[in-house]
Parts: C-alpha cells; structure tokens; sequence
C-alpha cells in the first residue's frame, strides 16, 4: 500500500527511514532476541537508548550543561500544572495569551497563584502575534509563559518577550527541532512529542537547574516533581520507554539530515512553496498577518464553506490526508514538520492549482 502525504497536526507523520528501521528491530533489538517494547527500563540495554537520545538531543539543540533534559509523561497538558506547581516561589506569573493551549494553561495555572494576561490576541481569533517589546511584567512574577508556535492557528513568535530578566517558559510542542534556538534564553522548553519528534505518550522538559527545587509544597504529588525525576533520570518509575526510544531514532535521523539548521533550510523552502501560492490564488487566502506565520502549520480557506469541504474531500482521494481546520478557525490545516517531504508540499500546491482551475472565479 502506498504511502499518504499526512499534514495531520498531530500526531503527526515520522520519517519513513525511522519507522523503517523501528519495523526491521521490532521483533529483535540489537541482538536482545526481544522488542524494545518488552525490555526492562533498568536493563544495561534501554539505558543506552534513553543515556543516546538525550546525548543526541543536547548536540542537535547545543543544550547548556546547566540544563536537565526530562523524558515524562501526561503529554504537554500535564506540564500546564507542574510548572506552576514547580515554579511557582512568589505565587505570581504572567502569560502571553496567544491560543487556545495558553488558555488552557492560563486557567490551571490560576489553581496555584495569581495569573496575569500581559498580552493577547484573542480579539482577532489569535490571527497574530501581539507586540511583545514592551511588557507590563509583575514585579513579582515567578515566569513569563508563551507558546512559540501556534497549531490550531499557525501562528509563530519570531521575537522573544522582553521579560525584564524574569524567567521565560516555552510551549515548543510544534516547532521543536525545526529552527535553531539559543536554549539558554529559555528557563523551561517543553514539548510532547507527537507533533514534531515522535509518537504520542512522551514529553520533553529542558530546564535549567537552578529551576529545580525541592522546597515545593509537600502536597505536591511525587510524580509532579521536577526534582524527582531529575535525580533518577526520568526513570522515577517506568518511562515511555518505546516512545523514548522512538524519539532517538527521529534524533539520529536529524543528525544524519545536517542537524536543524540544515532541517530549517528544507521547512523554509516547504513553506515558501506553500505560502507564495497561496499569496497569488484567487481562491485561497491565509488565516494569519504574514509576519506571524507559522512554518510548521499553514492555515488557509476560500470564501465558501461547502468548498472547503470539497477540497479536503477531494484532496484525500489524491493521497493528501488530514487538511481539515481546527474548529475554532475553519478552512484547512497543513502541518508540515520536519518529517513531512518536499514532495509532500508540492503535490499539495499542485492539487491546489488543479482545484483553483476548477472552481475558481
């Protein structure tokens, strides 16, 4: 059966030499006789693969040595509550409402202190990315929290906050890996895995150390723990071990692709083809101001909801899965991340062409 053309904004599509390889050692990993999936987490085996990916992500992102790199669990949502549990000492943060994650985030962080909105872009459907040069920051603020990257509506930060020397944390759970990034610009990035670097069930935490604490209130529940799963490795208890490991093959692929600048190369020139037709068609047009968009998830529709409808319909007989809009925006969705081909984007451009003959005015 012949491979789609996946833009599904998550989970997301994998390189095809990755699952490739992860298929030839399912049934028998490096001469263990067993799957990565039914090996011990404190065999001498799995703690290379875990002891690899974290080596292979710290060079591909040229990680700090004042950094932990934690492989947890509970996704992204989960990091909404152990921030402010973890990072709350004053009570006080500030978030830069730029979507719906940060909403959601925004209101669990409210369970733990007081929480202020020092931007938004709420009031045009967070089409764009507010100025963020000059921010009313609390003086007390613990962290400035942001989302980098914008799924449901391909949006993207190209400037960070000036946070007036307070702690910055990141939601990188889109764009992770797909451009060069001075981590130690960051106190936290976090990301789940499943959009751009591996299958769903597994989520990054790069923190600095002096982050970490354990004068956090004692009702704090153990696994919620920075410190915790700091001291033991991310293996407190069981890890996503297949996920884990399935995240060090996508490294290693990116470091045999030139490391993420060479992948930034390939999502720009992705994204260009895209955008500079959809900025010449009659028919389509993007959701998002030019300056704020995304170059892993382009959104874009016509005028005309039955021919939205239509497309995503037709494009799917075409091999082009999972165009479909997030609700809230409409219209089609295509999330390009790093695994998604060149070939990819031009057999979507060329479906748009041929559908814009059809049905344009």
């Amino acid at each position: 059966m012949k491979r789609v053309f996946n833009f599904s904004a998550g989970p997301a599509v994998l390189p095809e030499a990755v699952l490739k390889e992860a298929a030839n050692e399912m049934l028998d990993y490096n001469n263990t006789g067993m799957s990565v999936m039914e090996m011990s987490h404190r065999s001498a085996m799995y703690k290379k693969i875990i002891e690899d990916a974290e080596k292979d992500l710290r060079t591909l992102m040229h990680i700090p040595d004042n950094y932990k790199v934690l492989f947890l669990q509970g996704g992204a949502t989960l990091q909404f509550s152990m921030i402010p549990m973890n990072l709350l000492k004053h009570g006080v943060a500030d978030y830069i409402i730029t979507g719906a994650w940060v909403k959601k985030a925004f209101k669990e962080t409210q369970k733990y202190g007081k929480v202020k909105a020092i931007a938004s872009s709420e009031d045009k459907n967070f089409s764009y990315i507010p100025d963020v040069s000059h921010l009313d920051i609390s003086d007390d603020a613990d962290y400035v929290y942001m989302c980098d990257n914008n799924t449901i509506y391909g949006t993207k930060f190209y400037e960070l906050p000036n946070t007036k020397g307070k702690t910055l944390i990141s939601d990188a759970s889109s764009c992770i890996l797909s451009e060069p990034v001075d981590v130690s610009k960051y106190g936290v990035i976090f990301a789940g895995a499943q959009k751009n670097i591996g299958p769903a069930g597994t989520v990054i935490v790069i923190i600095r150390e002096d982050l970490i604490r354990d004068d956090i209130k004692a009702d704090t529940p153990i696994m919620l723990r920075y410190d915790i799963h700091a001291e033991n490795g991310s293996m407190y208890n069981t890890p996503p071990t297949y996920g884990i490991y399935m995240c060090g093959k996508v490294f290693k692929w990116l470091l045999d692709m030139g490391g993420i600048e060479k992948m930034h190369e390939h999502n720009l020139k992705k994204a260009n083809l895209l955008y500079d037709y959809i900025d010449q068609s009659k028919l389509f047009y993007g959701t998002v101001e030019k300056k704020s968009r995304s170059i892993m998830n382009v959104c874009f529709k016509t005028d005309d909801d039955a021919l939205n409808d239509l497309f995503i319909k037709e494009a799917k007989t075409q091999g082009l899965e999972n165009l479909k809009g997030h609700r809230s925006v409409g219209g089609m969705r295509a999330s390009i991340y790093n695994a998604m081909p060149y070939e990819g984007v031009k057999a979507l451009v060329d479906f748009m062409e041929d559908f814009e003959k059809k049905h344009g005015k």
